[in-house]
């Protein structure tokens, strides 16, 4: 134990100079441990005063009993005969003070005991200095250089401290190594130890997959955007494949985009190697949902797009052979564009949006287990009826459905189930071209009938139209 050495003073000055402690905070734990040891030495009932000698470097201890006739505890009593000895103006009643020598023989559990409440004082003292120093950093991007890795998790020496970046907080395309600088963005700053869990005592947490991350990196590349020029108005991302950030710009003759790819693209490129590759799409911000989702599903084009306000879901529309670009690989490009918008997106080809215009094609998709894909084969075969599909051939259907004989038996029994009601609109589909075009102009009201021009318009709505269907729609569908 370090009581009572000579070079305490010093000891006390080099920590406080590594770790940032306030020097009284230290002195006040080794006082409070020295204390904890006498007292588990000597026991607890003996007034103990502990106090650092700071001229002498050394920890003093004093123990105060009060001076009486006859000593009944020695723990507590002195008689007035030994307490002359020490002075002799001493008098009865008086407390008297006296100076514990050979301290630093506390014995090895005692000593150990003092040892774990400066350790405990000083940990405790060194997470305020790191909560302080980091606290206003929370929310910004640090640099730091790879320490180790433990069961996945990066540890990140930082210059004062370690920080952990979790390993689902890792960018998955690329892994670094021991000594590798790294730059991640700061989430969270604790100050208190968390119970359980991972992680329970960290104090800074990092992270590189978060949006706050590619927003910070834009911050610092782009000056306009650390201007306020421009702004960033939402950002998406999958990280390490790809990720979308919607910009705007407060002055007319700033191009927002123009801005943050920079010259031959100088400086998204720095972004995207930071992010290791991630490809990184910057459309412009619109305050109207149509215009912006146009902007976020590019390089794909937009044939329409029909908003929904209350339910926040958009229907967009896009040329047949957009639909696989606008969908992206395996659904990234509209899932990224939804998460930006905050909108749900739903894209369709032109011949599925026209196909659904139509009550024949609505028909097919009313019977059970029949989707939007499996609609498509059917109708783009001639099969525009429940009645039609049930009075089909099991073996065509296999072929043209795709299914297995149990699923193609399904298909039909759903069919028959549903096909007296779909019969019921074929009837009013031929009773309307029974109408033929002499018996309307032979009445000269029968023009001017709504009934007979609800009849017409209904028939030539309900008439499949096979140029319609292209076999080509089930393809990008099924990429879908």
């Amino acid at each position: 134990m370090m009581v009572g050495t000579e070079n305490l003073k010093r000891i006390l000055d080099q920590i406080c100079r590594d770790k940032g402690i306030d020097r009284s905070l230290l002195i006040s734990a080794i006082e409070d441990a020295v204390s904890a040891a006498v007292r588990k030495k000597y026991g607890s009932r003996r007034e103990i005063e502990v106090q650092f000698n700071d001229e002498l470097g050394e920890v003093e201890v004093f123990q105060y009993r009060t001076v009486v006739d006859e000593v009944l505890d020695e723990d507590t009593e002195i008689s007035l005969e030994e307490a002359r000895r020490l002075d002799p103006e001493f008098e009865l009643d008086d407390d008297v003070g006296e100076k514990l020598e050979n301290i630093a023989e506390l014995g090895r559990i005692a000593a150990q005991s003092a040892k774990q409440v400066i350790i405990h004082r000083m940990r405790d003292a060194e997470r305020d200095v790191i909560y302080e120093m980091y606290r206003d950093r929370e929310g910004s991007i640090v640099n730091g250089i790879v320490q180790r890795f433990e069961r996945g998790d990066m540890i990140v020496n930082l210059g004062r401290t370690d920080a952990v970046l979790p390993r689902d907080a890792q960018i998955p395309k690329r892994s670094y190594k021991q000594g590798d600088r790294i730059r991640a963005y700061l989430k969270e700053v604790r100050r208190e130890a968390r119970e359980g869990g991972r992680f329970r005592d960290a104090q800074l947490i990092l992270d590189r997959t978060c949006n706050e991350f590619l927003i910070k990196l834009f911050e610092m590349e782009v000056p306009e955007i650390a201007e306020g020029i421009v702004k960033i108005m939402g950002a998406a991302r999958e990280p390490g494949f790809r990720a979308k950030i919607a910009v705007s710009s407060i002055e007319s003759d700033v191009d927002p985009v123009g801005a943050c790819v920079g010259l031959k693209g100088s400086r998204v490129q720095n972004v995207v190697q930071e992010l290791q590759g991630e490809r990184i799409d910057i459309v412009p911000w619109s305050p109207d949902p149509a215009k912006y989702v146009y902007n976020a599903l590019a390089p794909a084009e937009v044939s329409m797009v029909i908003v929904e306000e209350e339910r926040k879901a958009l229907l967009v529309v896009v040329p047949d052979d957009q639909l696989s670009l606008a969908i992206g690989r395996q659904g990234q490009n509209v899932r990224l564009a939804s998460r930006l918008l905050g909108w749900k997106i739903d894209v369709k080809s032109e011949q599925r949006y026209n196909n659904l215009e139509n009550p024949a094609y609505r028909n097919l998709t009313a019977v059970q287990g029949v989707d939007e894909s499996l609609a498509d084969r059917l109708f783009a075969a001639g099969i525009s009826s429940p009645l039609a599909l049930a009075a089909m051939d099991a073996e065509e259907l296999m072929t043209v459905a795709r299914v297995d004989p149990e699923r193609a038996q399904a298909l039909q029994e759903a069919a028959r189930a549903i096909a007296p009601a779909a019969a019921g609109l074929a009837d009013a589909v031929d009773a309307a071209e029974a109408v033929d075009e002499p018996t309307v102009a032979g009445d000269p009201h029968a023009a001017d009938d709504p009934a007979v021009v609800a009849g017409i318009a209904e028939a030539d709505t309900s008439l499949p139209d096979d140029d319609d269907a292209d076999p080509e729609t089930a393809v990008a569908d099924d990429q879908e």
